[in-house]
């Protein structure tokens, strides 16, 4: 994937991504150390197993409850993911459901894709605090997952 990236947007110094049990968010950063460019690896704040795992430093289980648990909810965050987590390049960050639902809608209205909230939930990491874009920083934002029903979109 970051091949990809990298290829349509040479530029990008930044990859912003969300983690479930972290197999996505893994392989990302490892291909992101690579090639210099930071990761920044988005939960949600009541589904974080990734966070915690790297905040105890092993994997711990942690509840699960949050609008992208379904595709997010992970109990528990792979060992692999941990220790890419705590690599220099990655910062984790965790973002609110209201953002995640906010996000979702603003691709929605301004791009007329039509996202799960695990996608949302990357791009809610910029539109909150969690993440602020140096100015020099070229930020990608990925956009994964396709189980989403458009007609809950209002919500």
């Amino acid at each position: 994937m970051l091949e990809e990236i990298l290829a349509a947007r040479p530029g990008v110094s930044t990859v912003v991504v969300a983690a479930g049990g972290g197999g996505l968010f893994a392989g990302v950063a490892a291909a992101a150390a690579e090639r210099g460019v930071r990761v920044v690896v988005a939960e949600p704040e009541h589904c974080r197993a990734l966070n915690a795992g790297l905040a105890a430093g092993e994997p711990v289980d942690v509840p699960v409850r949050s609008v992208a648990a379904d595709s997010l909810g992970a109990r528990r965050a792979s060992a692999d993911a941990v220790r890419w987590a705590a690599r220099p390049h990655v910062r984790s960050v965790l973002v609110p459901d209201e953002a995640i639902t906010a996000a979702r809608r603003e691709v929605w209205r301004t791009h007329r894709i039509a996202v799960e909230h695990s996608a949302a939930t990357a791009l809610a990491a910029l539109r909150t605090a969690a993440h602020v874009p140096a100015p020099d920083e070229e930020t990608c934002v990925v956009l994964c997952g396709a189980n989403t029903d458009p007609s809950d979109l209002a919500r």
